[in-house]
């Protein structure tokens, strides 16, 4: 699990600190941009039980970023669940950056998978997921 406190602006203190302290892991890059949301963020994924990926989504909506989130609703009732069945695993973010993989936004995911995150910038395929999530909102919604 990365360091929190390494990964803040004061840094880590600690001298026996067991935390991840690379800038290049996947949550920390996924986080990156989860942050720096301005417009918006759709989100298609199974379950959130990770944490700090759940408390990013809730940071940007509280910045003013338009967040909508499509998950399986079994999961998102049940024990360990951050949000309230599903494969999709994705992420567009202000209509230009597509975060896609094997990286599910789950704690396991992060602490004992070996999965990939993979990051597009503006192009077809973003549009192409853009769509496809505008469906699914729409197949879903309530």
């Amino acid at each position: 699990m990365p360091c929190k406190n390494f990964h803040s602006g004061e840094g880590c203190t600690r001298k026996n600190c067991k935390k991840i302290h690379d800038q290049g892991s996947s949550l920390l890059t996924m986080l990156g941009f989860l942050k720096g949301a301005t417009k918006a963020m759709d989100i298609c994924v199974f379950t959130i039980t990770c944490d700090e990926i759940a408390d990013a989504v809730l940071e940007a909506f509280d910045r003013g970023v338009k967040v909508r989130i499509i998950t399986d609703d079994g999961q998102a009732k049940g024990k360990g669940s951050d949000i309230q069945k599903f494969i999709d695993v994705f992420c567009i973010i202000d209509k230009k950056i597509l975060l896609n993989g094997s990286f599910n936004w789950s704690r396991q995911a992060v602490v004992g998978n070996n999965e990939n995150l993979v990051i597009h910038k503006d192009g077809p395929i973003v549009d192409r997921f853009d769509k496809h999530f505008d469906q699914l909102w729409k197949k879903y919604e309530r």
